[in-house]
């Protein structure tokens, strides 16, 4: 789900394999179920470890909170929609929050993706997998590509956000040899900046990547009660989305 402003594919390049290395050592790295923090070990989280899922102000999961990003790719005009659900998916024994990822140009729809997320006792959200479709400007189906499910086919749950992040920690998102892998690396923390939304604090950013797409590489940045308030790739396109709206739950 990486998406691709100042640094060259070259550079975007050197980084990644600077991270592989030095943060991964080439070992499968994912997290410590209930630890909060990555690890070196990959296994399957253990459901006891779900027992009471803490909140993570940098990925809210609440029911009913909703976000919008307004921004642009190659000059034309995107805008995202990203919805947590009251619904729910079980994947290996674990309950996990449906949330539904809609992106639009011109009213168009672009891409759709359900994704199935779950932080653990200690507050650490774990990413299951996704379902994910890009479309034609006919309403089409064109890709599936992407799509993965947490013990299909030997794909394992990854991390989308630690517990309390923290600079030069790197993490798997997603694992799925082949179809979905992509991996983050929090190099920044205690940001402030200005979003359409508003002046924003104390927030995070993380470089994105996957070797599925050599020379692509994104920076996000996350606030506390609000997530992803801006997305921007740093090598290989030109997108940019910023926050907008923010609808908390009722």
């Amino acid at each position: 789900m990486t998406r691709r402003t100042r640094y060259g594919a070259p550079v975007a390049l050197a980084l990644i394999a600077m991270v592989t290395v030095s943060a991964f050592g080439g070992a499968a790295v994912t997290a410590t179920p209930g630890s909060g923090r990555p690890s070196g070990r990959e296994g399957l989280p253990d459901p006891a470890d779900f027992d009471d899922p803490q909140p993570n102000p940098y990925f809210p999961l609440e029911p009913g909170w909703a976000a919008t990003l307004k921004g642009t790719e190659a000059g034309e005009r995107l805008v995202e929609r990203v919805v947590v659900t009251d619904r729910t998916k079980t994947i290996q024994g674990i309950t996990t929050t449906v949330v539904r990822d809609v992106i639009r140009h011109k009213g168009v729809l672009v891409e759709k993706t359900v994704d199935w997320y779950v932080p653990d006792d200690a507050g650490m959200v774990w990413y299951f997998g996704e379902r994910t479709a890009e479309y034609d400007e006919l309403g089409g189906v064109i890709s599936t590509h992407g799509s993965w499910e947490a013990g299909v086919d030997g794909a394992v749950a990854g991390v989308i956000m630690p517990a309390d992040p923290l600079p030069t920690e790197a993490y798997r998102q997603e694992i799925d040899t082949g179809e979905a892998e992509d991996q983050g690396w929090v190099v920044e923390r205690g940001i402030s900046l200005r979003v359409p939304y508003g002046p924003v604090d104390h927030a995070v950013r993380t470089f994105e990547w996957t070797r599925l797409e050599p020379g692509v590489m994104v920076g996000k940045i996350y606030a506390p009660g609000l997530g992803i308030v801006r997305e921007y790739t740093l090598a290989g396109g030109t997108e940019r989305l910023e926050l907008v709206r923010v609808r908390q739950p009722s």
